[in-house]
């Protein structure tokens, strides 16, 4: 399905959009209050879009059992309309699709009659498919609305998607936009060199996933050849950007002010290595990012946006000495939280 060009301007002015989080009450059921909160905080936070149905939406959502991928995408839709009609801003909405390609055409077929923008697409659950199947299933799918594609690490679902790959999905005129999170710096030049070499850097815009090093890919200008277009990252749709995410919003401006002076890129990158501190605490990476979510849920619990941890299994909890460590990097790098702009504004997101 083609992009629009106004879709298209968006993303390459380069947007905050955070992976939307599932508010659960203590009986693991939707908490529809607390969700429409979290909505409301990421829009009035400043982001430029918001990715729901996502790894940090939790995948359980489209068990049979639980049954709310439907309601989870219609309850943001609906805020970010609100919002939309109240202060005319218009934020990108990004739904996640997965699993096979009868369930991944059926799922971005919901996302659009809902009115999403884009289909970020995982193929984790292709894991043995050849690079012609996944480029086949990607065709389907982009055939009922446009591709953000996705690179995400093996670790929380993923596959390893080399560069050939890579190269011929960017002949797809579907395709909107990447998302590079594969946290693995060779993989990521694996994309970025495709981007390069295929002359679309001004068309598809790439987003950096790549949680331990937000501040580096916003910062980078990667290698492109003779009189090729300059690569680089225009925003970033991540897990991380689903807390603070007003200061989230700041640091983009901030990375896009240095590369435009070329002044003050030490100090972010300084400011990076504390944001990937605090990541590797909230996202347990000690762990093997088996307590990501639980670690972002307690964050927001903290902030009083959710009311607790819960997930949809209820075995996923915090890792052993990781709400330790959220203390420690919360109590390290204050500057990087948003507590006073959610203090200021919980209680009217809640009402």
């Amino acid at each position: 399905m083609a992009v629009s060009e106004e879709l298209r301007a968006a993303l390459l002015r380069g947007l905050v959009i955070p992976a939307h989080p599932l508010a659960l009450t203590a009986e693991r059921r939707l908490d529809e209050r607390r969700q429409t909160a979290l909505t409301r905080y990421y829009c009035e936070a400043g982001a430029g879009g918001v990715a729901v149905g996502v790894h940090t939406t939790q995948f359980a959502i489209r068990d049979a059992k639980v049954g709310l991928l439907e309601p989870v995408l219609r309850l943001a839709m609906t805020v970010v309309r609100a919002h939309r009609e109240r202060t005319g801003a218009r934020l990108v909405t990004v739904a996640g699709v997965c699993g096979s390609t009868s369930q991944a055409v059926a799922e971005a077929s919901l996302a659009r009659s809902i009115g999403y923008d884009l289909a970020l697409l995982s193929l984790g659950a292709l894991g043995p498919a050849t690079n012609e199947e996944l480029l086949a299933h990607c065709r389907r799918v982009a055939g009922v609305m446009p591709l953000f594609g996705f690179y995400l690490q093996p670790a929380v679902g993923g596959r390893i998607l080399d560069y050939g790959f890579w190269r011929t999905l960017l002949e797809l005129p579907d395709l909107a936009a990447i998302k590079v999170a594969p946290f693995n710096r060779y993989q990521t030049l694996d994309v970025t060199r495709a981007v390069a070499d295929s002359g679309r850097a001004g068309e598809v815009a790439l987003y950096t996933g790549n949680d331990d090093s937000i501040v580096a890919d916003l910062l980078t200008t990667f290698p492109a050849g003779g009189d090729q277009a300059p690569v680089r990252f225009a925003g970033g749709l991540l897990g991380q950007w689903a807390v603070w995410t007003s200061k989230a919003v700041g640091l983009l401006a901030r990375t896009r002010d240095a590369r435009r002076s070329g002044t003050g890129a030490a100090d972010l990158l300084a400011e990076g290595a504390q944001l990937t501190d605090a990541n590797a605490a909230i996202f347990d990476a000690s762990h093997g990012f088996a307590g990501g979510i639980p670690g972002i849920h307690e964050v927001l619990r903290s902030q009083g946006l959710l009311a607790g941890r819960w997930c949809l299994d209820p075995h996923e909890e915090l890792s052993p000495g990781q709400l330790e460590e959220i203390g420690r990097v919360r109590a390290a790098y204050p500057r990087l939280a948003d507590d006073a702009f959610v203090n200021e504004n919980r209680d009217r997101w809640l009402a």
